[in-house]
């Protein structure tokens, strides 16, 4: 049965008309002039009525008296803005398709220990999820797994490519600890107090087990790299070969971590380690310790904003004044949905922060030029300058208001069609034909 069916499907696919193939909107390079813009920089202003050239994939000139070269296509951005493209420092999207169906569930693995697994060799830039995304002036996300204790390495892609690889930006990859907690899992979470306590304690012995092992591994082999002559090599430990970068500090490790109690014995743990590269991700609480997270200096990617507090005695705003709490206290921030089919929302998530104490001005760097430094790419990506990478969005208006609407994106270089799903639909079912309209069938 399921080979008749896998014959009927190829065989209507061949007979489909040609023109559905070639009606389709495809992604273009070039050199693109975008004239009388507002031009919001970033970090080096606001350049009212510019010009932005671009050329291949990169900005190669921005200003208010710039030539046009002869050979460009000119956009005219009359009554328009141009912004970097936004950055989701923390999602799903690539891993998962149908949250319903496991077979497209592909950010979690068998096992409570997994930092082998690269979350960039399962991203599917095929994703319906993808164009839902960009259109929205989100061009670049990370991609995180989840899962145990240590679920693997996450990455940071741009929302256009054809494979995973052309997709990497930067070559950024980080170390995922999901951090053990002294919370509960849940209401549902009926354990005494001490039994908390315990299940911790256990989780931190076990982490610290690891890190030993970790810390051991990577001096032998250091031995070994140093004098092979005379040191044994070590035997080949997947789980501990890929945490070799995190122990010599090469790579990020990205703590999971959110409630207050939590987030003090990671900063404690991290001290105690010796670790320099360190990212704490989530932090739901941290504006109850957000003096302590800048006393450590370490930076944070916060959110999702748009969820509700972590006890019922908050206030109900605290998730949304979460990021500009910690902003005032001197904790570099960057913002997250922690979404896959949602992170198109990005830029409403940052509003709420905005509006409940972060402002618009560093709500606009915690989704641009901060993730960009973060991560050790804000000589690519994050703001609108000379020789970086041509990621970025046209707009009619505020990108943090629901209303405004994204006229163009631009993803390293290539014009993208602002097409997917849902616009699709949207089309489809807006322009019916009027014998189809929904009313009840008459025989």
């Amino acid at each position: 049965m399921k080979r008749l069916l896998l014959f009927w499907i190829v065989g209507w696919l061949l007979h489909l008309p040609a023109a559905q193939a070639t009606d389709v909107p495809k992604a273009r390079r070039g050199v693109f002039a975008l004239t009388n813009a507002r031009i919001v920089t970033v970090t080096q202003g606001i350049i009212e009525r510019g010009t932005l050239i671009i050329r291949e994939d990169r900005i190669v000139a921005i200003g208010q008296n710039v030539e046009i070269p002869p050979d460009a296509e000119v956009i005219d951005c009359t009554g328009l803005e141009i912004y970097p493209g936004f950055i989701d420092s923390g999602t799903h999207l690539g891993l998962i398709e149908i949250g319903s169906l496991p077979e497209t569930r592909d950010f979690r693995e068998l096992g409570d220990l997994t930092p082998q697994v690269d979350a960039l060799t399962a991203v599917n830039p095929n994703s319906v999820l993808i164009p839902v995304t960009r259109v929205n002036g989100v061009t670049t996300v990370i991609t995180e797994p989840e899962g145990g204790l240590l679920p693997g390495k996450a990455a940071l892609i741009n929302l256009f490519g054809y494979t995973p690889e052309q997709m990497h930006v930067g070559g950024v990859r980080l170390m995922v600890l999901d951090f053990p907690s002294k919370g509960r899992r849940g209401r549902w979470d009926r354990r005494k107090p001490e039994e908390i306590e315990k299940a911790f304690r256990q989780a931190m012995d076990k982490l610290n087990e690891v890190w030993d092992r970790a810390e051991l591994y990577a001096r032998i082999d250091s031995a070994y790299r140093a004098n092979p002559e005379q040191n044994p090599k070590p035997l080949y430990v997947p789980e501990m070969q890929a945490l070799l970068p995190v122990i010599r500090g090469e790579m990020p490790l990205m703590i999971k971590v959110d409630l207050a109690p939590d987030i003090l014995e990671a900063i404690q743990w991290v001290k105690k380690r010796g670790l320099k590269r360190v990212i704490f991700s989530g932090v739901a609480e941290g504006w109850r310790v957000a003096d302590k997270i800048a006393e450590a200096g370490i930076p944070c990617l916060v959110g999702p904003v748009l969820s509700l507090p972590t006890r019922e005695s908050d206030r109900y705003d605290k998730a949304y004044a979460n990021a500009g709490l910690l902003h005032a206290a001197g904790v570099k921030i960057a913002i997250r949905t922690g979404e896959s089919e949602n992170v198109r929302n990005l830029p409403y998530h940052a509003g709420f922060a905005a509006t409940y104490g972060l402002g618009r001005e560093a709500a606009l760097r915690a989704v641009t030029i901060n993730p960009a430094e973060i991560f050790g790419v804000d000589d690519l990506i994050g703001s609108l300058e000379v020789g970086k990478k041509a990621n970025l969005f046209v707009t009619d208006g505020d990108p943090f208001e629901p209303r405004t609407q994204v006229r163009y994106v631009f993803i390293d270089g290539y014009l993208i069609p602002m097409d997917n799903r849902q616009l699709r639909l949207y089309q489809e079912f807006l322009h019916r034909h009027p014998g189809l309209e929904l009313h009840p069938t008459t025989h």
